[in-house]
Order: structure tokens, then sequence, then C-alpha cells
């Protein structure tokens, strides 16, 4: 599962729901579906949020003679990067809800770095300082993202399995 999108949906179910909503016109049964699917999925994306806000990260000694120092940028990385984290839930066309880090909300040198973050070994790999003469190895928690994930599935699945039989219940 990519660190940029998860999105629950069974296709079937949710393509008819939204299918027997449109045709009976009712905004607020559809309001209401929507406010319940996105209820279902803030655990996921708070728990997504705070994760990434404790998520450590490990440098690696620092060699004798190497000279150190406090970072010039004030931008906290975990924290820039939780607060890209978004919810959306559709009703229409591909119905269902999506946790995804919206990369237009990170400055340009972190796009990628949701990506980086996750990587299946956990190596976090940079020039010192901006000089690419230089590199240095970070460490980090490998697939964080998926681990998240997997762990909050089975309630997402069983929370939305519950609102659309609510829904069609009301809809016959």
């Amino acid at each position: 599962m990519a660190v940029g999108n998860v999105q629950i949906h069974g296709t079937g179910q949710l393509i008819e729901l939204s299918r027997r909503l449109k045709a009976a016109g009712g905004p607020r049964l559809k309001a209401n579906y929507a406010r319940r699917i996105r209820r279902a999925g803030e655990p996921l994306k708070n728990d997504m949020q705070q994760t990434i806000r404790n998520l450590p990260i490990t440098s690696e000694p620092r060699k004798p003679g190497k000279r150190g120092g406090a970072s010039p940028t004030t931008r906290p990385l975990r924290a820039t990067i939780a607060e890209a984290v978004r919810l959306s839930v559709r009703t229409a066309g591909n119905p269902g809800a999506r946790v995804w880090v919206d990369r237009s909300m990170l400055p340009s040198d972190l796009k990628n770095m949701p990506f980086v973050l996750n990587s299946s070994n956990g190596r976090i790999r940079h020039p010192v300082f901006g000089n690419k003469k230089r590199w240095a190895n970070q460490w980090t928690t490998p697939l964080w993202w998926d681990k998240v994930v997997r762990q909050h599935t089975p309630r997402m699945r069983a929370e939305v399995e519950k609102i659309v039989n609510d829904v069609r219940r009301s809809l016959t």
C-alpha cells in the first residue's frame, strides 16, 4: 500500500447504494451517509497523524573529528507531514473514504518525504545541510504507514458495512 493513498470501498455495495441514493433523491440521507463514512475514517486519519508526529528518527553517530550543530531550519519535519494528512469522502462516482497525504501542502523540498519515511528499509539518506558532496543516513520505522492501515482496516470495513446496511434498510 502506498503512503500517499488509502482507500476503503466495497465497490459493488457502495456503487449500488450510491445509485439508490441518487434515485431516492434524499440529500439529507446522502449527507448523513457521507457524515457517517467520514466519522468511520477519522480515527485512521488521527492515528496516522499521531504516528507521524511520534515517528522515531535516529542518526548514525558522528565520526571523530566531524563537526555538528543545530539544524539551520526551524521547520518541524514530522509535524509538517502530519498536517498534510487528509480524509476525503465521496458518495458518487467511486464512493468511499480515502486517507492520503496532500503533497500540495508540503514545502517543495519535502514533497517526497512521506514516501521516503515509509521506505521498506527505513533509511533516510540526505545531503548534510544541502551539501551534495556530503551525505548522511538516518533511520526510522520501516513501512509504518502500512502497519497503521492494517490495524484500522478491519474496524473500518465493519463500520462501512454497517453504514451501508443501515442506509440500504432506510431506502427499502
